[in-house]
Protein backbone atom coordinates (compact mmCIF):
# COMPACT_ATOMS: atom_id res chain seq x y z
CA UNK A 1 0.00 0.00 0.00
CA UNK A 2 1.48 3.60 -0.67
CA UNK A 3 1.92 6.25 0.93
CA UNK A 4 -1.22 8.10 -0.65
CA UNK A 5 -3.58 4.57 -0.02
CA UNK A 6 -2.84 5.02 3.40
CA UNK A 7 -3.19 8.87 3.64
CA UNK A 8 -6.53 9.28 1.38
CA UNK A 9 -8.34 5.80 3.92
CA UNK A 10 -8.08 8.38 7.03
CA UNK A 11 -9.44 11.11 5.00
CA UNK A 12 -12.52 9.67 3.78
CA UNK A 13 -13.20 8.34 7.15
CA UNK A 14 -13.00 11.47 8.54
CA UNK A 15 -15.54 12.85 5.83
CA UNK A 16 -17.87 9.94 6.81
CA UNK A 17 -17.61 11.02 10.76
CA UNK A 18 -18.02 14.55 10.01
CA UNK A 19 -21.28 13.77 8.04
CA UNK A 20 -22.67 11.04 10.84
CA UNK A 21 -22.01 13.66 13.26
CA UNK A 22 -23.73 16.35 11.92
CA UNK A 23 -27.00 13.94 11.62
CA UNK A 24 -26.73 13.44 15.12
CA UNK A 25 -26.46 16.90 15.85
CA UNK A 26 -29.36 17.81 13.87
CA UNK A 27 -31.24 14.71 15.61
CA UNK A 28 -30.34 16.24 19.73
CA UNK A 29 -31.47 19.36 18.50
CA UNK A 30 -34.35 18.31 17.03
CA UNK A 31 -35.43 16.48 20.08
CA UNK A 32 -34.60 19.52 22.38
CA UNK A 33 -37.10 21.44 20.43
CA UNK A 34 -39.64 18.76 20.54
CA UNK A 35 -38.63 18.65 24.76
CA UNK A 36 -38.88 22.07 25.33
CA UNK A 37 -42.84 22.70 25.86
CA UNK A 38 -41.96 19.77 28.96
CA UNK A 39 -41.78 21.05 31.66
CA UNK A 40 -39.50 20.24 35.75
CA UNK A 41 -36.48 21.63 36.63
CA UNK A 42 -34.95 18.24 35.90
CA UNK A 43 -35.90 18.44 32.28
CA UNK A 44 -34.90 22.62 32.01
CA UNK A 45 -31.10 21.35 33.74
CA UNK A 46 -30.72 18.29 31.10
CA UNK A 47 -31.52 20.55 28.44
CA UNK A 48 -29.32 22.95 29.21
CA UNK A 49 -25.99 20.51 29.29
CA UNK A 50 -27.44 19.17 26.41
CA UNK A 51 -27.07 22.35 24.57
CA UNK A 52 -23.61 22.83 25.97
CA UNK A 53 -22.53 19.67 25.14
CA UNK A 54 -23.99 20.28 21.41
CA UNK A 55 -22.12 23.84 21.28
CA UNK A 56 -19.17 22.06 22.31
CA UNK A 57 -20.15 19.17 19.44
CA UNK A 58 -20.44 21.66 17.11
CA UNK A 59 -17.30 23.63 17.76
CA UNK A 60 -15.04 20.52 17.68
CA UNK A 61 -17.08 19.60 14.36
CA UNK A 62 -15.96 23.01 12.64
CA UNK A 63 -12.40 22.37 13.65
CA UNK A 64 -12.48 18.92 12.16
CA UNK A 65 -13.76 20.17 8.95
CA UNK A 66 -11.49 23.33 8.75
CA UNK A 67 -8.59 20.95 9.14
CA UNK A 68 -10.00 18.37 6.46
CA UNK A 69 -9.91 21.02 4.11
CA UNK A 70 -6.70 22.73 5.21
CA UNK A 71 -4.98 19.56 4.65
CA UNK A 72 -6.76 18.66 1.18
CA UNK A 73 -5.43 21.86 0.39
CA UNK A 74 -2.20 21.14 1.12
CA UNK A 75 -2.29 17.95 -1.13
CA UNK A 76 -3.54 19.51 -4.26
CA UNK A 77 -0.94 21.99 -3.57
CA UNK A 78 1.81 19.25 -3.62
CA UNK A 79 0.49 17.42 -6.29
CA UNK A 80 0.24 20.59 -8.58
CA UNK A 81 3.75 21.69 -7.34
CA UNK A 82 5.46 18.35 -8.40
CA UNK A 83 3.40 17.83 -12.10
CA UNK A 84 5.10 21.66 -12.30
CA UNK A 85 8.18 20.66 -11.26
CA UNK A 86 8.64 17.44 -12.62
CA UNK A 87 6.23 16.96 -15.56
CA UNK A 88 8.09 14.01 -17.33
CA UNK A 89 7.55 11.81 -14.17
CA UNK A 90 3.75 12.65 -14.05
CA UNK A 91 3.09 12.17 -17.87
CA UNK A 92 5.41 8.80 -17.28
CA UNK A 93 3.40 8.28 -14.58
CA UNK A 94 -0.04 8.57 -15.66
CA UNK A 95 1.46 6.62 -18.49
CA UNK A 96 1.69 3.64 -16.51
CA UNK A 97 -1.39 3.82 -15.02
CA UNK A 98 -2.83 3.73 -18.74
CA UNK A 99 -1.21 1.06 -19.26
CA UNK A 100 -2.21 -0.83 -16.00
CA UNK A 101 -5.59 -0.37 -16.81
CA UNK A 102 -5.57 -1.04 -20.55
CA UNK A 103 -4.74 -5.11 -19.12
CA UNK A 104 -6.76 -5.46 -17.08
CA UNK A 105 -9.67 -4.28 -19.61
CA UNK A 106 -8.15 -6.46 -22.18
CA UNK A 107 -7.98 -9.37 -19.49
CA UNK A 108 -11.89 -9.08 -19.69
Amino acid sequence: MNTATRNAAPEVTKEKLISDFKVVVADAEALLKASAGQGGEALAAVRARVQESLAVAKEKMLNAEEELLARTKAAAKATDEYVHDHPWHAVGIAAGIGVVIGMLIGRR
